[in-house]
């Protein structure tokens, strides 16, 4: 997701390309003609998609009604076969139960930014990292530095998504650049782990050296009551100082965690905090333990995002160089930047560490004009491997497979041409994540695309079906699973 300052240039830069959803209407329309299987080195033309045999497109639903002109589409969550993605403005909710022709079902104005989403039941929780002038969703834009301005997080009511209602807001420092959902043991509360970042001193609600992070809790029966309960500090010590790393690109300092991801039945949690790699237990959910930290000074400029692989073995880590608003996947970056790290989690109880096994990065270079790096992802549910979706901005999407974490491979990719070759114009996919049988892609600026992947390695996760699914809270998986 995209650093502060950059997220809200960005904004702005998006506007060009968001043009082309306006040609869209409510229903999806097939996908243009498609050449496959490209070179490595060859850039196709504006809007032109290229993919491998065994990944296509089935559908596409452009930004429209409120979200239509600039809008930046966000993280996407799902319930009962519906799609809710997050955009700057708010939150669109899509039946997506027959993939071939998804609908939009309702649109929430709410602007926010980045209104990154989680569900449990019928609430859903929606992240707002941009200043407001109030909790509500009417606000309006109101300067950090000022202490009234308000940020945190929002929850609605989705027990109708045809007419999603506010329920209450939660403010919390630093306000909430992205959310992950945990559940308590006894089934009656949730915990929403709320990552946040960048203090600054003439921030009276987001002071330094900022390195916790805070956890709502939000009562199942009375949503309204929820609170702030705990804000553990996670870095005593304060982190990763940051710095330069040896290409000369800047290598972010710790200051919180930019994204979390629960893992609730091995009561483990994976935190991409900037300049630290975290593995924690959160077995007592109002105070969790760093059991591990991981550093890489020489390759991650800004660690971003995390996925446990299905058995708890594994770690993805994504590193957001640029913070999504640069072109790294060009020769000069080579494979180890912007890309993902991959760390195996040796030992048992406190004593379990993190050691990395390898990178993996797209092996397709793309243009000076293309945003590009390592971004949104989940597993793709097949017993006995570790096999992954994931977003690449415009270097569109990427199936890969690290069962074998020292030689992680690609088996399949989509992906546009860029939005402009005169200019880096920011687009892309953002999240792109699999469930119930088909890959959902949020694009920035072209809005919902839905892939079918038709690969025999991949095969038996066509008949896992679940009810809900948040790409931050994993839950293990296997041929028939439902919840």
């Amino acid at each position: 997701m995209l650093q502060p300052g950059l997220k809200r240039r960005l904004t702005r830069v998006f506007v060009a390309g968001a043009a082309v959803a306006a040609l869209g209407a409510s229903s999806a329309f097939a996908a243009p003609a498609v050449i496959a299987e490209p070179s490595a080195t060859t850039i196709p033309g504006v809007d032109e998609i290229v993919h491998s045999p065994n990944l296509r497109s089935i559908a596409n639903i452009p930004q429209q009604g409120p979200f239509t002109k600039d809008s930046t589409g966000t993280d996407i969550a799902f319930t009962k076969g519906h799609a809710i993605i997050g955009t700057y403005d708010g939150f669109n909710v899509y039946d997506v139960r027959n993939p071939y022709r998804p609908k939009i079902v309702s649109q929430v104005l709410c602007p926010g930014g980045q209104n990154d989403v989680s569900i449990s039941g019928d609430l859903l929780f929606l992240s707002t990292d941009a200043s407001r002038s109030d909790n509500s969703c009417a606000s309006v834009a109101k300067p950090a530095s000022d202490k009234t301005a308000w940020e945190g997080i929002k929850i609605f009511d989705i027990s109708n998504l045809a007419a999603p209602k506010y329920v209450a807001a939660v403010e919390t420092d630093c306000g909430s650049h992205t959310n992950t959902l945990v559940p308590d043991k006894r089934g009656k509360d949730v915990y929403i782990y709320v990552s946040s970042y960048a203090p600054a001193a003439n921030l009276p609600d987001c002071q330094p050296p900022h390195d916790k992070l805070s956890i709502v809790k939000v009562p199942l029966k009375d949503p309204a009551k929820a609170s702030l309960v705990a804000t553990p500090v996670l870095f005593p010590d304060g982190g990763n100082a940051g710095g330069d790393n040896p290409d000369g690109t800047r290598r972010s300092a710790t200051t919180g965690c930019h994204d979390l991801t629960a893992l609730p039945e091995k009561d483990l949690m994976a935190g991409a905090c900037m300049g630290d790699g975290v593995l924690i237990d959160i077995s007592d959910r109002l105070k969790p333990r760093v059991l591990n930290r991981v550093q890489d000074n020489v390759n991650f400029a800004f660690w971003h995002s995390a996925t446990f692989n299905n058995d708890a073995t594994k770690i993805v880590f994504t590193d957001e160089l640029g913070g999504g608003g640069m072109a790294t996947c060009l020769e000069k970056f080579g494979s180890t930047r912007g890309a993902n790290g991959i760390y195996e989690i040796t030992g048992r109880g406190d004593n379990r560490k993190l050691e990395f096994r390898s990178y993996y990065k797209i092996p397709r270079l793309q243009s000076e004009t293309e945003n590009c790096v390592a971004h949104n992802g989940s597993l793709i549910p097949v017993p006995g491997k570790d096999i992954m979706v994931q977003s690449w901005y415009q270097g569109g999407v990427s199936v890969w497979d690290f069962t074998d974490s020292k030689k992680p491979k690609e088996i399949a990719y989509w992906e546009r041409g860029p939005l402009s070759t005169e200019k880096l114009v920011g687009g892309g996919t953002w999240s792109a994540y699999w469930y119930n049988g088909h890959i959902f892609s949020s694009d920035i600026v072209k809005g919902l695309d839905v892939l079918d992947l038709n690969d025999w390695r991949t095969f038996p996760a066509k008949f896992v079906r679940q009810n809900q699914f948040n790409a931050q809270t994993q839950y293990k998986l296997h041929p028939g699973f439902n919840n």
